[in-house]
């Protein structure tokens, strides 16, 4: 549901915008996803740089949970909200849990030692690079929301297509999941190793899960 943008004149700053400082928390943590995967791989499962991408990513993690608190201690009243309140808090609470499924992904491939088969090291990295595709493209349709519900932009049309990109980064995410999925389950693995590693794939599936679900709550924010 769309408000009259009115929200700059009568506070110095929308809430809108700390989400974008939210957002750029979870741009950095895809990164370190895929140093620790491949700092992971190279080094057998032991390197010890992965331990510190992990607390790295704890960090940026609580970080973001302070942005988000934030953000949400200090919201105007819902007739001054640039958009429907609950829409805003669905969003924060949607965009959050690509963080918490970052952390989740690392603290189960660092819960014990898996020598990764080199049948699975690319597609692994291919499903990374997958995900964070994805959540490159949340940041611009982010950014086009806030500007068209600020009414600084009038491209309703354009807005929407930053949403469908996004949903259709999602596909290649689950058609990247199942293939891969398949292929662990169909391995000689221990297990134990297998388990693991579905768990893993399933962490990075979910953060595409919640980019997805980011750009259908924006996609509500300018609905007519």
């Amino acid at each position: 549901m769309l408000r009259i943008p009115f929200f700059g004149l009568l506070t110095p700053r929308s809430p809108m915008e700390g989400l974008v400082e939210h957002y750029d928390k979870i741009a950095g943590c895809v990164k370190i996803i895929k140093e620790s995967l491949e700092c992971y791989v190279s080094g057998g499962g032991a390197c010890r740089e992965f331990q510190e991408l992990a607390r790295e990513i704890d960090q940026i993690e609580n970080h973001a949970d302070k942005i988000k608190r934030n953000i949400r201690n200090h919201l105007p009243r819902s007739l001054f909200m640039a958009v429907d309140k609950t829409l805003f808090l669905n969003y924060t609470k949607s965009q959050d849990n690509i963080l918490d499924s970052a952390q989740d992904a690392l603290q189960w491939l660092g819960m014990r030692q898996v020598v990764i088969p080199e049948g699975f090291q690319k597609d692994l990295i291919f499903l990374i690079d997958e995900v964070g595709s994805a959540t490159e493209l949340l940041g611009p349709a982010l950014k086009a929301t806030i500007a068209f519900v600020h009414g600084e932009i009038l491209d309703r049309e354009g807005t929407k297509e930053k949403y469908r990109a996004v949903r259709h980064q999602r596909y290649q995410i689950q058609r990247a999941k199942r293939e891969l999925t398949i292929k662990i389950y169909n391995s000689d693995l221990d297990f134990k190793d297998i388990y693991q590693l579905i768990h893993f794939v399933d962490c990075l599936d979910n953060m595409g899960h919640n980019c997805e679900n980011c750009a259908d709550i924006l996609r509500a924010m300018i609905a007519r």
